[in-house]
């Protein structure tokens, strides 16, 4: 395959932008796999008798792996390549949800939902966006970032209105077949266009004039995740991002990706209605996180993650307050809330390379974005108990929107002592 693609005006374009497009795909879908049960929740309790403190487990675990995978994720890439971790990845996911139409008791959901399709997503998560970004690009990094880390939000959000629609009309199985169906159709787009570092096409990175030759890596990919997890430990800069960023996976998908379409039936919203709204915060989201990105370019990261918090935190102590003006008050939140949805991850990998080198920064936020993901866990499955003990999401949401405020002001002291890189480099 030529190692660059000619435009209508004649410019050569970079192969580089060829793998931003399958890899925003891939995220795309991937999230969305994994942000599924949402939409089913309602049809397992109606189903099964199930509650939704039961049903909560299995998405918990889901959430926490789908993050917590994340920087074993970033070492087997660096390890076996990015196509082949890729496909493997999909495979996984498109066996797991094939086989959840056949499950009946509730382990089965927390192993199939939770333990297969959990580990699956983490390996196709935002760590893969960091990969590709800082593997590809010298410039326009942060611009990248943000549009991937926007196809990865998104994801969790703009398909559930089809789901929903299909869980209603044909049942929730049905569901996980056309899940797992999409799944296994791009296996055979990742290995044809997936290319995993510029060098294998005699190419520089985007920006650069020099090819950068592939490093050798040596080392155990667990060795090296768990090495860099025992040395980050001792950064306060980690401290600061992991917590932020446990507060933002809190806010984000555990509660609001979650929850937020049973807390709508709650108050008579269709199901339908209710993940349509989750779709418009995804149409949001894919503006306001790419526009992140842009910014990360240009202004200080802790700025703009205290900006992020701050405004996410009000939006959420609004929330319960929205649903006495119905759909409308909803589009509102939808709207402000969607804008804000994850623009944190730009300025958060930002910050991460200059705390521990560019080099670090994909693995490094590989276990910032674990915290994010106890941090969602931990909220999908206390919200859920909340709901079951008092029958409202009301303390849930008002929560979450302090910990955000919480949050913005910690954004503010990430960065102000030097750091020093924690890992060695990626060469023997």
């Amino acid at each position: 395959m030529s190692a660059s693609l000619e435009t209508p005006s004649g410019q050569r374009l970079h192969y580089a932008w060829v793998v931003v497009a399958i890899t925003f795909v891939v995220l795309l879908v991937g999230a969305g796999v994994r942000a599924t049960p949402s939409v089913l929740i309602v049809p397992w309790e109606r189903e099964f008798g199930w509650t939704a403190a039961t049903i909560s487990v299995g998405i918990a675990l889901n959430i926490f792996l789908y993050g917590m995978i994340g920087p074993f994720a970033v070492a087997i890439i660096e390890r076996f390549g990015l196509r082949r971790s890729v496909c493997t990845a999909l495979l996984i996911l498109a066996i797991g949800t094939a086989a959840t139409s056949l499950m009946t008791a509730p382990w089965q959901m927390v192993l199939l939902w939770g333990l297969v399709v959990g580990s699956g997503s983490g390996m196709v998560a935002n760590v893969l966006g960091a990969t590709v970004a800082g593997r590809w690009f010298a410039k326009r990094r942060g611009l990248v970032l943000g549009l991937l880390t926007a196809s990865s939000a998104t994801g969790q959000l703009v398909f559930l209105p089809m789901l929903a629609s299909l869980a209603v009309g044909q049942g929730w199985r049905s569901v996980s077949l056309v899940v797992a169906a999409a799944t296994l159709a791009l296996i055979p787009l990742a290995a044809l266009l997936l290319r995993d570092r510029p060098a294998d096409l005699g190419l520089p990175r985007y920006g650069e004039d020099t090819v950068t030759p592939t490093p050798v890596l040596a080392e155990n990919p667990a060795v090296r995740a768990l090495r860099g997890l025992r040395i980050s430990l001792q950064s306060r800069d980690f401290w600061l991002l992991a917590g932020t960023f446990f507060i933002c996976g809190a806010s984000t998908n555990g509660l609001i990706g979650t929850h937020l379409i049973p807390a709508c039936i709650d108050h008579g919203i269709a199901e339908v209605t209710a993940a349509g709204l989750l779709a418009l915060m995804g149409i949001c989201d894919l503006i306001g996180t790419t526009a992140s990105g842009w910014l990360t370019d240009r202004f200080d990261s802790r700025k703009l993650l205290a900006w992020y918090y701050g405004l996410r935190g009000l939006s959420l102590i609004f929330l319960p307050y929205s649903f006495d003006y119905s759909f409308y008050g909803l589009s509102l939140f939808a709207v402000f809330y969607g804008l804000d949805w994850i623009a944190t991850v730009p300025p958060t990998v930002q910050l991460a390379g200059k705390s521990f080198g560019e080099e670090n920064a994909a693995l490094m936020f590989g276990w910032i974005a674990a915290a994010h993901q106890i941090g969602a866990a931990s909220a999908a499955w206390l919200a859920g108990m909340v709901r079951t003990d008092s029958g409202t999401y009301l303390g849930a949401f008002v929560s979450a929107g302090l910990l955000c405020l919480v949050a913005a002001l910690m954004a503010v002291f990430v960065g102000r002592k030097p750091a020093e890189p924690v890992l060695r480099p990626l060469t023997a």
